[in-house]
């Protein structure tokens, strides 16, 4: 199971482009965690600020 997903991999996954995942990144209004220069999520952390959000 991945603990960790990308901005593609997040897109796909909420149905939102990625120009706006790096967008919410920018204005760190969605919880990241960057590695060098990867942006990448936790997922559970991600579940649950949509379940927040929505």
């Amino acid at each position: 199971m991945k603990i960790m997903i990308t901005v593609n991999e997040l897109s796909e996954q909420i149905g939102v482009s990625t120009d706006s995942i790096y967008a919410m990144v920018r204005e760190n209004q969605i919880p990241h965690v960057r590695i060098r220069r990867r942006i990448l999520f936790h997922k559970e952390t991600i579940e649950r600020w949509l379940m927040r959000e929505v």
